[in-house]
């Protein structure tokens, strides 16, 4: 059983949480009453708002729409005043813009410019709309005034900057070229940036808006005139400065190789004419003086005036040619900024025409003038050939660079000009070799004392000065195919279409064999020329003094290289002539040497008289001695041998030969009482011999 004291607290336990209960219950009833209401009273609400809302759409959308047209009205109020106000613009468009443009685009290019937009296009909207407009006439004519005043500053500005290039800033521009590589690039400015830029403008504008392409010729014909100039004022420049000492180079290009390090880098062969005549010169006076600096070979006086004046001549001419070919590439580089790009090829065609046919013409008439020589027997005058046509190839590549693009006339000029030369130096070469052959022995113009004879002199410095330009010299020779002149066998794999195609190796047999035949008619012709002296000694030392003169110049240059492709040994060959010479000459002697050598001498006993026919006997070969040594010395000390070699070669081999005999004969009878005026017949000393022939070929003895 359970307590009465538990049971009482456990019904109080649950009697509270039954009252606790049913509050909470009443609570939650209170509650959901509340709720219920405020969702009457929020749905009440709600319906009300809907309601207003439905009142308010149906006042506001007319309201939207009226306004949504009258937005629209207003936009076409406004879009219809901005057409109004375009349309009204152009009618304004020559009064706002006669004035700038009466004035003029100098000093004000872009606003001068701004200016034709607005104008071209006044024109295209009265062209499109009312073509019978006053005003489309009017903006007409302000456009086309306006062309020309475009037009008319393009020719203003070319024609106040364009100026001559100076010659010292050409002869950088070819020195810097060709001979130093330095890190100062020689660049030319033919025209300021900001000309430039405005005549860049100005093509640009005349191309695109004003149909016209007058303004090239205009470009063409002034830049034309300056390439002219320019080319002109280099060869006033070396007129009047150029002296033998080769290319002339501006003093800052000068004052750049003296004190800025700089790496040598030659591009290509460079040709320094002045050195050419210096070489000719030289061999001059090689020729007047001897191998041994004494005077009496031959008798060319070199004119320095004409000389000087031809090589100014050439170098200017080859000067110009360089000059042109950088003034030219300058000129393209110009043009294609300033000048449309279909339009280049044309307008540089025509702006280079006037400075390049002055250079063709030119070297024409170098060619004629060589024609003229050749014609009267000149043939030196060919030499002037020679370095201009040497210089003519090696430029040819850049000039066909430089003409690329241009009218096939215009590419022909160079070659044409080239063949020219090829043509006459060819020509000039065989008649000299000709000449040389058929030269005539005239008695006057023989050396008088058996020196070098001028036709051997002229004919070693011709070939000297091939030495130059062998290249050049057999390019001529191969171009007239001239293979079967010279004998020589022609390969099919060394000919080709042109003189270009012959590989060196051929050119240089072909240049071997052509000095060779020089050579060999010259040889010919002195032997002929000898026989014009009556003393046949004379004639040897003649001979002996040339063939001398040809081995020893031969032995200096390279020409002994060159005879020796063709001919072996050709040293060999001329020291036998000379020594067959000698051995002639030394024959004169035996007039002297026989009377000492001879049989039937006398034979005596010391102590023993001397017959009458035996004392006459003896006097007789002293006599004849005497007189014969007399005379040869007399007679030979006037000769002349050059070549101090040669000279005492002979003295000393006469010496041999003849105080030999003289000391044998002078020892068995200078002490034989044949006669009692013995000063008379033994008038000279073994010592003394020796002495007069030391004296032989020396007219100051």
């Amino acid at each position: 059983m359970i307590p009465t004291e538990d049971a009482s607290a456990r019904k109080r336990d649950i009697e509270e949480k039954l009252r606790q209960e049913q509050e909470t219950l009443s609570f939650i009833r209170e509650s959901l009453e509340k709720s219920d209401q405020l969702t009457k009273n929020m749905v009440s609400i709600l319906s009300s708002f809907e309601s207003r809302l439905m009142q308010l759409e149906n006042s506001i959308i007319p309201v939207h729409k009226q306004t949504e047209n009258l937005q629209r009205l207003q936009d076409n109020v406004d879009k219809t005043l901005s057409c109004l106000d375009h349309v009204i613009s152009y009618y304004h468009v020559a009064k706002d813009t006669e004035k700038i443009i009466k004035e003029g685009p100098a000093g004000r290019l872009e606003e001068y410019l701004n200016c034709m937009a607005k104008i071209q296009k006044a024109v295209e909207y009265f062209q499109d709309n009312n073509p019978d407009s006053p005003e489309l006439n009017r903006v007409k004519f302000l456009f086309e005034k306006g062309k020309e005043s475009l037009e008319s500053e393009f020719r203003n500005l070319l024609t106040r900057n364009s100026k001559p290039v100076p010659p010292v800033v050409i002869l950088d521009l070819i020195a810097a070229d060709e001979e130093i590589e330095t890190t100062d690039e020689v660049l030319l400015e033919h025209l300021p940036e900001n000309i430039l830029q405005d005549l860049i403008c100005i093509s640009g504008w005349l191309v695109d808006y004003g149909r016209n392409l007058d303004f090239m010729n205009v470009y063409y014909q002034i830049r034309s005139n300056q390439l002219d100039r320019s080319i002109k004022g280099l060869k006033e420049h070396f007129r009047k400065n150029s002296s033998s000492s080769g290319i002339l180079y501006s003093p800052a290009m000068q004052n750049k190789r003296k004190d800025t390090p700089s790496k040598k880098a030659i591009k290509r062969p460079v040709f320094i004419p002045g050195t050419i005549r210096k070489a000719q010169n030289l061999l001059k006076q090689y020729s007047q003086h001897g191998l041994d600096g004494k005077k009496g070979v031959s008798n060319l006086t070199p004119i320095e005036g004409k000389e000087d004046i031809m090589d100014s001549e050439i170098d200017s001419y080859i000067h110009c040619i360089s000059a042109f070919v950088k003034l030219a590439q300058s000129e393209y580089q110009l043009l294609t900024e300033i000048i449309p790009e279909h339009h280049q090829k044309r307008t540089f065609d025509s702006l280079i025409q006037e400075a390049l046919d002055s250079l063709m013409v030119e070297g024409e008439n170098i060619v004629s003038t060589a024609r003229r020589a050749i014609m009267r027997h000149d043939y030196s005058a060919v030499l002037n050939i020679f370095p201009i046509l040497k210089h003519l190839k090696l430029m040819k590549q850049e000039f066909d660079q430089v003409l690329q693009g241009t009218a096939a006339s215009t590419k022909n000029k160079l070659p044409v000009l080239i063949t020219s030369m090829e043509t006459t130096g060819a020509k000039a070469l065989e008649e000299f070799a000709d000449s040389i052959k058929n030269d005539p022995d005239k008695e006057y113009n023989m050396p008088k004392d058996g020196t070098v004879h001028e036709l051997t002199s002229n004919a070693i410095l011709f070939l000297q000065q091939l030495l130059y330009f062998q290249e050049t010299a057999s390019a001529m020779l191969a171009s007239q195919v001239l293979g079967d002149t010279y004998h020589i066998p022609l390969d099919p794999r060394e000919i080709g279409t042109s003189s270009s195609s012959y590989n060196s190796e051929f050119n240089r047999r072909l240049l071997s064999n052509y000095i060779c035949k020089i050579l060999g008619n010259l040889q010919l012709n002195l032997h002929s020329k000898a026989k014009v002296y009556e003393d046949t000694a004379l004639g040897a030392v003649f001979l002996l003094n040339n063939f001398n003169y040809i081995l020893k110049s031969l032995e200096k240059s390279e020409l002994i290289q060159l005879v020796a492709v063709s001919q072996k040994h050709p040293d060999k060959a001329y020291k036998s002539h000379i020594e067959e010479q000698l051995q002639t000459y030394q024959r004169s002697w035996l007039k002297v040497t026989t009377p000492l050598t001879e049989g039937n001498l006398p034979a005596f006993q010391p102590g023993t008289k001397l017959k009458d026919k035996e004392r006459q006997a003896i006097k007789d070969r002293f006599k004849a001695f005497n007189d014969g040594l007399e005379e040869l010395c007399k007679i030979q000390k006037s000769w002349a041998i050059p070549d101090k070699e040669q000279r005492d070669k002979i003295r000393r081999a006469q010496k041999e030969n003849v105080t030999v005999a003289y000391r044998v004969f002078w020892q068995r009878y200078s002490n034989v009482p044949f006669t009692k005026n013995v000063e008379k017949y033994i008038k000279y000393r073994v010592e003394q011999v020796e002495e007069m022939i030391e004296k032989l070929f020396d007219t100051s003895a």
